[in-house]
Order: structure tokens, then C-alpha cells, then sequence
């Protein structure tokens, strides 16, 4: 975990004299890039992955319901997951700031459609917290309507990584960009309205 962690620290320690003060941030649906910004920006972004390590380290003992301490091995998964998702953007700003070249336009899509897959995998182990799932006033409030709604919402965000992948591989950035728009509003939108609905099923029974 802590080679995947410093990885791009390191790794922006060897190019920093070589960055110019102005490096690409921000990139359009062609990849493109469409803003510049000082290269104090990608410090903060490489240490992104050691910062949400802190806080998954951390979440477990402020957690009032004690129930992530419950998950063992697959909240260390979790962790996992998106530590090393972080990690790979993080290389991949570094190495477009150096080359102004985007690696692959279509690459961020791919590894977001893999996030939400394996998101998506993950989400029916996650027990009732404060701090990660899908939380919204009902889930919080009922722990059956936790479980439910994270059972449906991760064949969801599953199938929607999927979709994301595979429009990654074979479609334009542009349609990808839409596509991508679609999915994430399904997956948000429909497990907060079912988590609504499921509740107030469970409290006219």
C-alpha cells in the first residue's frame, strides 16, 4: 500500500525541475487541454492518495456505530481500490504536466467505469455507517433499507462500470463524455429514490 502511495510521490520529486510553472490541469472531452495552472496543484493531487489513506485509517475509530471495524478484510479491499485509483490519476496528471500529451483519451473513462465496477462489487459488504456507502436520511434511519438499497445499487454502479468500459474501448471521447453524464446520473439518482420508496414501504408495515 505505501509503494502505491508514494509512487507518485516520487515520481513527481524526479520531473519537478523539469515542470514549467504553467502546466496543463484540466482537459476537454477530446483531451485537450483547455486550462493551465501552477504545478503546485499536481503537489496537492499526488498526495491525494496518501491523504484518503489517512481517512480510511481514520473512519473506523470516529465511526459512532462501530460497524466498519465489522467489515475487516473487505473494508481493507475497499481501501485498496480506490487508494490505487487515485494513485494511477495522480501518475497520469504527472506525466501529461511533463509531456502535455493526454496518455490515451479515452483512459480516464476506462478506469473510472473499472472504479464503479469494482465499487459496485463491494457495495453489499459495506455495513450501515456515516462515512461511505450510499447515505441518504433513509438508509441512516433504517438498517434494512441500508442493506437493500446498497444490494441494488451495487448490481447498478456494477453495470454501469461496465457500460463506461466498454464505450471507453470502442467509442469517441465525446460520446463517452455523454454516456458517462447518463450512467452516473442512473446510479445516484435511482438508488436515493428507491431508498426513499423502500422506507416508506417498511414504515406503513
Amino acid at each position: 500500500m505505501w509503494i502505491v502511495i508514494l509512487a507518485p510521490v516520487v515520481y513527481l520529486a524526479v520531473l519537478w525541475k523539469e515542470l514549467p510553472d504553467s502546466v496543463p490541469v484540466h482537459w476537454n472531452l477530446q483531451g485537450e487541454v483547455n486550462r493551465y495552472g501552477s504545478k503546485t496543484e499536481i503537489l496537492i493531487i499526488t498526495f491525494l492518495p496518501f491523504i484518503l489513506y489517512l481517512l480510511f485509517f481514520a473512519f473506523p475509530k470516529i465511526d459512532p456505530k462501530n460497524k466498519l471495524k465489522n467489515m475487516g478484510s473487505k473494508y481493507s479491499g475497499l481501501r485498496t481500490i480506490v487508494i490505487v485509483f487515485l494513485a494511477a490519476i495522480s501518475m497520469m496528471v504527472i506525466y501529461t504536466a511533463k509531456h502535455e500529451v493526454f496518455p490515451g483519451q479515452n483512459m480516464m473513462f476506462i478506469l473510472m467505469g473499472g472504479l464503479f465496477t469494482f465499487l459496485g462489487n463491494y457495495m453489499k459488504t459495506i455495513k450501515a455507517n456515516y462515512f461511505i456507502g450510499i447515505k441518504t436520511p433513509w438508509t441512516l434511519e433504517n438498517e434494512t433499507v441500508w442493506k437493500d438499497t446498497h444490494a441494488m445499487g451495487g448490481k447498478l454502479w456494477f453495470a454501469g462500470g461496465i457500460v463506461i468500459i466498454i464505450t471507453g474501448i470502442f467509442a469517441n471521447p465525446k460520446l463517452n463524455g455523454i454516456i458517462f453524464g447518463i450512467v452516473l446520473a442512473i446510479i445516484v439518482i435511482i438508488p436515493t429514490v428507491y431508498s426513499y420508496l423502500r422506507f416508506q414501504k417498511l414504515k406503513k408495515e
